[in-house]
């Protein structure tokens, strides 16, 4: 199966990277208020003027706050790293298929969601405080309509009994992100030293029903992070607020609100009792539909109104604020059961599908034909994010170590061993729920079979009772040895950035992130710089100083001394620190002003061959010189806004095949880029994003820099991008039963074979698409499965393959269809495929495009499913009501909008295709939330963060201070009429005239800029992200900015959210008639 080309993995299964170190300090990801220097090291020597108290906004006292997802580990391991055998974070110790225990240690448990401040002896299950969900605030009063104007749902929710989306207490939508923790006071870092802290540290927890037989015998392991139940109270608390607990096994009674589905009833399963239904026919139980309905209103004479004006704007659906933690347990009653919205927050159990977070499909039951789901005009794909971080309060991932012999596969499609492979003949041979070939059991995996057919050691076996393990890869999973963690950084030293003051910030981010790379002698690292010429530097330690090799040709690039420009970290610290100081000071006269990116990249992809790695690109002005040159195409650009209506866009396409031909080569040697575009003019961002894209990588966007206030993002994005768990030389493939096939793949990846996705980097916020399509028909009342093994290295070079398995059931009725679907996914899909169209369509088309989309699942569910009959009501199916609201969000977003400049739609674009879904909704649909009454408003559910505001100008007052983020900017709006003395508690200044175009977020000492700070805080360590700060004001280009974000109302090339309501049922009613 090992695809042609370079060093790559061998087989399809795929594998993870869990970094113990990198993430070491995981809490510091993403530094909360931590001052802006390096540790141990003197002033930083400022990148232009640079407040002398520069409070990044992710820092504390002496440690960075939490990073946006990580969770700290109890111990740091010792300086050379762990041993080859270790597991890493996440993992629990688990036998092997002879029943002794696995020879391995588990490394110090490492990262998860960030949480709460203070020390962590011990996992618990404690709530960090109920989280908001990005739409907090008091729940909407149900939303009825007489024969008024208005919505109202006409059934229960949309999941069986007390589950639906409308005020409902299981699932109501929320826009926001996953858990994650709080960024309260940071802990005191833990010493080299100190010994492994908790109480648990020797132990593995058996799963529920599982024999004491499954704890790992011999010596004790480090057991991986939340793996044990919690004992007495809690050891983080929210915000500095410790909240008591008592004694609880992880999943029994919670001491905060919960919505726990397991005395929910599971949804009907087609074929159970339930007669088919033909599609002109009402399903047999009127009273399991859910919709919601917008009807017009009436005039005096009983006449309906026409008129969009008479739709209440009050009573149209909108996101419902829901800040509770939610269990979720995967199946229930052996049937699945449909996750709750990606954008709110939840606790998974694994009870045999996999989380939510690692695989999710559009829609929670597979119809049994092609014609039934094209009718549906709904799509078929799978959001697939195998590295996700997990709630702090999970169990980890269980590692299984099958010995030399390797995980138990299908002998003919070569699936994995899972929960759905049916044992049969007492166990000798099983059947693969993939293909259905029926194979022999090995002789030391059989097991006798319980009288209810299931294997008797099932739950004490990980691959056969939970839906994600990840299993030891054996030698048939290597073409070489497993790869070293490699990180090269490559500096933009020309004109333009070293007057912008980006070299600088860069030099500083690089020298303070070196000492959260993972210790030990596998990590290397090399340095280079350049402007027209390319310069690298021996960091061998047997130099005085470092040495600076120059290559000047940059059409035929070469690698000088290729031994000694990436050598092992723990040789050159010194070296590096001395030479990231000096950069800036060495070129501060340099007056060349072209740039030679691609040579730059080609020739550091060069001196990385042997072993692959990542390569981090900083970059400031467009590449000029040199290999792979680019054009300013941007003035024929400013000509060509009008023409992208009519004619296909080229300018976001790459300009020539160049770059990605280099990829393509970077790829097969397992390089990933990342590009730090600290920017003030137009780079070409289509063509040079081609690079991240092909390679596993990221673009990242600072536009315009700001020697102000771009260094600690700057700083914040490096560090996470070096410290997220994350997995190296990967290959991705997923599986599904009989009667579907993978149509295709799309996110960051290079794909060599049709089957599989190529991925020289893969991290926890990266996802994958993948669409789906029938090649036969499934039958009613079974189920269908999917699977996706990732293999991977380690950032410590062990070989994993993580699988995660999902099982749906397959359905002949379209009101299943629609009663099942996922919002939060199939809008994710939405958005990636309008990206991708945007490349190759005019933008007016792909409005129409997304438009129709949303029209033809509504007129599918209005034509075959209504029970309301009155042709005068928009009739909206309650999984789905809010699919108008973020049809026209998107319509609307930067990547669809005509003024938008070219290198923030391209920007978009590559932003979009690796996009998780939890982060999809706020993209398009920004959370608002009011900041001048941070301190009269009460905090709804314990959230931190108040009631978001629906995105309409009506809700800005101009005596009120705004904030909005959509998860990569952050746009704090000061109102005309504010109030002096808020504006200069929160901002330091006296008027809204004096707003600066450059701001850095200080801590002042008052209640009101305390409060914002840990608002702003909470929301990055959601996010994943440091977040942009802007301030903006009426009548500047600022308050335009803030208000291009108002999607609900009318702008003048686009409708207004009611407008767009009435044109929705009107095309409805079109195709109705």
């Amino acid at each position: 199966m090992a695809a042609p080309g370079g060093p790559r993995p061998g087989n399809l299964p795929p594998n993870y990277n869990p970094n113990p170190n990198l993430i070491a300090d995981n809490l510091q990801n993403l530094q909360i208020n931590r001052s802006n220097q390096p540790p141990g090291r003197g002033p930083v020597p400022p990148y232009g003027q640079q407040p002398s108290q520069f409070s990044s906004p992710f820092s504390g006292p002496n440690r960075p706050g939490p990073p946006p997802g990580a969770v700290p580990r109890g111990a740091v391991p010792p300086p050379n790293g762990p041993p080859q055998g270790t597991l890493p974070p996440f993992m629990a110790p688990n036998r092997g298929p002879g029943g002794g225990p696995p020879g391995v240690n588990a490394p110090p448990p490492f990262a998860s969601r960030p949480m709460g401040s203070g020390p962590f002896p011990a996992p618990t299950m404690g709530a960090p405080g109920p989280r908001p969900g990005p739409f907090g605030g008091p729940p909407v009063p149900p939303q009825n309509v007489g024969g008024g104007g208005g919505l109202m749902s006409n059934g229960p929710p949309s999941f069986g009994p007390g589950s639906g989306m409308q005020g409902g207490p299981q699932y109501p939508p929320s826009v926001g992100v996953g858990p994650r923790p709080s960024a309260g006071p940071p802990p005191s870092p833990p010493t080299m030293s100190s010994p492994p802290m908790g109480p648990f540290s020797g132990q593995s927890t058996p799963f529920s029903g599982s024999s004491p037989d499954n704890q790992p015998r011999g010596p004790p392991s480090l057991a991986p992070p939340f793996s044990a139940p919690p004992r007495g109270p809690p050891t983080f608390s929210a915000h500095g607020q410790a909240m008591p607990q008592s004694q609880a096994s992880p999943f029994g009674a919670q001491p905060w609100q919960m919505q726990s589905r397991q005395n929910v009833p599971p949804p009907p399963i087609p074929g159970s009792g339930q007669q088919p239904t033909v599609y002109g026919m009402q399903p047999p139980l009127p009273n399991q539909q859910s919709m919601a309905t917008i009807s017009p209103a009436m005039g005096a004479g009983g006449g309906a109104v026409t008129g969009p004006s008479k739709i209440d704007p009050n009573q149209i659906p909108r996101p419902i604020p829901n800040a509770s933690v939610q269990l979720h347990e995967t199946r229930v009653g052996n049937q699945a059961n449909p996750p709750p919205p990606a954008t709110s927050e939840f606790i998974v159990r694994d009870t045999g599908n996999c989380s939510p977070r690692y695989m999710r499909c559009t829609i929670n039951q597979i119809a049994c034909t092609t014609d039934l789901l094209n009718t549906s005009g709904m799509q078929l794909a799978l959001l697939v994010q195998p590295l996700a971080l997990p709630h702090p309060s999970e169990e980890p991932i269980q590692i299984v170590d099958f010995g030399d012999g390797g995980p138990v596969r299908c002998s003919r499609c070569k699936g994995y061993i899972n929960p759905f492979m049916k044992f049969v003949d007492q166990g000798r041979r099983f059947i693969c729920n993939f293909c259905g070939f029926t194979d022999e059991t090995p002789p030391d995996y059989q097991c006798n079979l319980g009288p209810d057919g299931r294997r008797r050691d099932a739950d004490e076996r990980p691959e056969l009772c939970r839906g994600t393990v990840e299993f030891i890869a054996t030698k048939e999973f290597m073409v070489r040895d497993p790869m070293p963690a490699v990180f090269f950084f490559l500096i933009d030293v020309s004109m333009n950035a070293i007057q912008t003051g980006a070299t600088a910030g860069a030099c500083s981010a690089i020298s303070r992130v070196i000492s959260d790379l993972p210790e030990g002698p596998r990590t290397m690292v090399g340095i280079a710089t350049f402007d027209s010429t390319i310069h690298f530097y021996n960091l061998k330690r047997a130099l005085q100083q470092p040495l600076m090799l120059i290559v000047p040709d940059v059409q035929d690039v070469y690698t000088p001394l290729e031994t000694d420009v990436i050598v092992q970290l723990s040789e050159c610290r010194q070296h590096l620190d001395l030479l990231l100081e000096s950069i800036p000071t060495m070129f501060q006269n340099n007056k060349t002003a072209d740039s030679a990116f691609g040579a730059g990249i080609k020739a550091a992809f060069m001196a990385m061959k042997s072993t692959g790695g990542k390569l981090l690109v900083f970059q400031s002005v467009l590449p000029s010189v040199g290999i792979a040159a680019l054009s300013a195409r941007e003035a024929e650009g400013r000509t060509n806004i009008s023409a992208g209506e009519k004619e296909p866009h080229k300018l976001l396409q790459p300009v020539d095949k160049t770059f990605k031909t280099m990829a393509i080569e970077f790829a097969e040697y397992q390089v990933s880029v990342d590009v730090f575009l600290t920017t003030q003019s137009y780079v070409d961002i289509a063509s040079i994003s081609i690079v991240p894209r092909t390679t596993g990588g990221q673009v990242y966007y600072y536009h315009p820099f700001s020697a102000l206030s771009d260094p600690a993002k700057l700083y914040n994005d490096l560090r996470w991008n070096v410290t997220r768990p994350q997995g190296f030389e990967a290959v991705m493939r997923v599986r599904c039963s009989q009667g579907l096939q993978v149509q295709e793949y799309s996110g960051n990846f290079c794909k060599r074979i049709p089957t599989d996705v190529d991925l020289p980097a893969i991290d926890c916020d990266k996802s994958i698409m993948v669409t789906l399509k029938h090649d036969d028909k499934l039958h009613d009342g079974t189920e269908c499965s999917f699977q996706c093994a990732l293999l991977y290295t380690t950032v410590y070079g062990q070989r994993r393959i993580r699988v995660s398995t999902l099982s749906l059931p397959c359905t002949t009725m379209l009101s299943n269809l629609f009663r099942s679907a996922d919002l939060d996914t199939q809008f994710s899909c939405f958005l990636k495929q309008a990206a991708n169209e945007i490349l190759t369509n005019p933008l007016l088309q792909v409005r129409e495009q997304v438009t129709n989309l949303c029209i033809n699942i509504l007129h599918a569910y209005r034509k075959f499913c209504a029970t309301v009959s009155s042709s005068g009501q928009l009739i909206l199916p309650e999984a789905l009501k809010l699919l108008p609201l973020y049809t026209l969000a998107l319509i609307k977003s930067t990547g669809l909008r005509t003024d938008a400049r070219i290198d923030d739609r391209s920007f978009w674009i590559s932003y979009v295709f690796p996009l998780s879904a939890q982060l999809a909704i706020p993209l398009v649909y920004p959370r608002m939330i009011s900041i001048h009454d941070l301190l009269t408003i009460k905090e709804s559910d314990g959230s931190v963060i108040p009631a978001v505001i629906p995105l309409s100008s009506e809700q800005v007052n101009e005596n009120g201070i705004y904030l909005l983020e959509n998860g990569e900017d952050c746009l704090i709006y000061i109102g005309s009429a504010a109030d002096p003395d808020t504006i200069r508690q929160l901002f330091g200044i006296s008027s809204v005239d004096e707003v600066p175009s450059q701001f850095v977020l200080q801590q002042y000492d008052n209640p009101v800029s305390k409060k914002l700070n840990e608002v702003i805080n909470e929301i990055r360590s959601q996010r994943c992200n440091y977040l942009r700060l802007k301030l903006c004001k009426k009548g500047d280009p600022s308050g335009s900015l803030f208000f291009s974000y108002m999607v609900e109302d009318k702008s003048p090339s686009s409708l207004s959210y009611v407008e767009f309501l009435v044109h929705v049922h009107r095309q409805i009613q079109s195709k109705m008639s």
